[in-house]
């Protein structure tokens, strides 16, 4: 198949581009320095794409459904839930299979109770800035403590700067940075264990304390971070088809809207023009020339390039991955991880 007969909207990955990524992120965080963030691709054939040639062993995941593939996948060495889990019955089934290491984020003596329970491994998680989860820097050896009194193994601590991650601005990202990695160092004082886990694509190269980096956009890649000026390339689009036009009036109309894409960064964008609006199923640009002008819009029945600002959801609301070579689709990639 080629990539001009793929059905629209559909996600493409460019292999070469992808490759590119995984080699630059492997030769400025070899093994265990990263450990990819499954939550960005969901997509356990991507996973063992990024093992085998990036030498990752280790991964991160934002939900059990996640955890679960990934073990399932046999890429179980080593994997963390990077958030808090209250469902004690999945944790203990994915820890009773016996094949997978499992360490799970606590930030109260709630959830250090399921991960007794489940008898997972636990890394403290500490609010360093980003109002999300994570325990008081003061809390996190009492809590600790807690884990240990329950039998439990301690790996370290985590702290995840997604305030900071995506700030333009180096130096404020930089300074930032700092300001978070203080308050997860007094917490690891406390904590103790030989692990800290931290960051994402926007700051994997600020980073010179933390054991390993949680980045996971830097795969494929969106606009919101190509405007950080990062060594990563557009490695994914969506590949769509122009069903309407209307020279008199200055729009067209693509075949993917706010069911292919995130929209939480803002627009998705179409090469060569201005998008509009984004409704279920369409997406709106105007032409070049504007009203009364055919302006250089496409004909119907064009394929074009959209490319998302977000790229983690947009992944995740499509079931499969079209790997290409040029123009040639050499496999597709089951987006297997979706859902929770």
């Amino acid at each position: 198949m080629k990539v001009h007969e793929l059905p629209t909207p559909a996600l493409v990955v460019d292999l070469a581009v992808l490759d590119h990524n995984i080699d630059t992120m492997a030769a400025a965080r070899p093994g265990p320095a990263l450990r990819p963030h499954v939550k960005a691709f969901k997509c356990t054939e991507l996973a063992r794409h990024v093992a085998d040639r990036g030498g990752h062993r280790a991964f991160c995941c934002a939900t059990m459904r996640e955890m679960e593939g990934m073990a399932a996948a046999g890429l179980g060495g080593d994997l963390l839930l990077a958030n808090e889990t209250l469902d004690a019955p999945r944790l203990t089934a994915l820890v009773d299979r016996g094949d997978a290491r499992i360490t799970v984020a606590v930030d109260s003596p709630e959830t250090v109770e399921v991960a007794a329970a489940a008898g997972a491994e636990v890394l403290v998680d500490v609010d360093v800035g980003l109002p999300r989860c994570g325990c008081r820097p003061d809390e996190a050896g009492r809590l600790a403590d807690l884990a240990r009194s329950r039998g439990l193994q301690v790996r370290g601590v985590m702290g995840y700067e997604g305030h900071i991650v995506g700030n333009p601005d180096r130096t404020a990202r930089s300074e930032a940075l700092a300001t978070s990695m203080e308050r997860l160092r007094r917490a690891h004082e406390d904590v103790g264990g030989g692990l800290v886990s931290s960051g994402g694509t926007g700051t994997y190269d600020l980073h010179d304390w933390a054991d390993e980096v949680q980045a996971g956009s830097y795969l494929l890649m969106d606009t919101h971070y190509a405007r950080l000026g990062l060594p990563f390339e557009q490695a994914l689009r969506v590949a769509v088809t122009v069903t309407s036009t209307s020279p008199t009036r200055g729009w067209g109309v693509v075949d993917a809207g706010l069911k292919a894409f995130g929209m939480d960064h803002g627009n998705p964008t179409l090469d060569g023009f201005d998008v509009f609006f984004c409704s279920d199923e369409h997406t709106t640009f105007l032409a070049p020339g504007g009203p009364g002008s055919d302006g250089g819009l496409p004909a119907v029945g064009e394929r074009r390039w959209m490319v998302p600002a977000h790229v983690d959801p947009t992944v995740a609301y499509h079931e499969r991955i079209f790997v290409a070579d040029g123009e040639d689709v050499v496999d597709i990639w089951p987006v297997d991880l979706r859902n929770w």
